[in-house]
């Protein structure tokens, strides 16, 4: 059994599954309603997809430790994978991306900043490249301008507004006692 000072103890490892496991839920929904939306209301997509920041916001907001984003990540992915199997790597390809960008934005400040803009930071640089990728794949071009704008518009602010959701859960749980700092 891990010290309590270790970064990965097993109190924080139990504290990203348990994370992981509700957010992966939600992706699991996400995962059953991105078909629906990009045939339909694809401006949309952007929200869907945005919802996938929240495993590593809430760990590093209850946490505030290395690793911890790109962990409790992988759980989710997998958890969201046991509903739609057919998407398990676009899961953890997305968890390792999502995750990743987390991390090196909390690496830059040495995991010592936790303000509320460091989380919006990796909030739009992961909503631009879900912006950028999806545009291309789903080839948003062949749709009316509007819808090309809107789609833009919200690809980047869904990870931003499930970010500031996935701080106000963390910081729900920090007060809640489920971690001390």
């Amino acid at each position: 059994m891990s010290s309590p000072s270790s970064a990965l103890s097993t109190r924080v490892l139990l504290v990203c599954a348990a994370i992981g496991v509700a957010t992966g839920m939600l992706g699991g929904v996400a995962g059953w309603v991105t078909v629906p939306v990009i045939a339909g209301p694809a401006f949309l997509y952007g929200l869907v997809l945005g919802s996938h920041v929240l495993p590593g916001i809430i760990a590093q907001e209850v946490l505030r430790r290395p690793l911890v984003a790109l962990i409790t990540h992988v759980v989710a992915a997998l958890i969201a994978s046991a509903f739609n199997p057919a998407w398990t790597m676009r899961f953890l390809g997305t968890a390792l991306l999502f995750g990743a960008i987390q991390e090196g934005v909390a690496a830059l400040t040495r995991y010592r900043s936790w303000g509320a803009w460091r989380f919006f930071i990796s909030a739009a640089v992961i909503g631009v490249i879900v912006a950028v990728v999806v545009y291309l794949a789903v080839d948003l071009s062949v749709r009316p301008t509007w819808e090309q704008i809107a789609y833009l518009v919200i690809a980047v602010l869904g990870p931003v507004a499930w970010t500031a959701v996935g701080l106000s859960i963390g910081s729900a749980l920090t007060r809640a006692g489920v971690t001390r700092r």
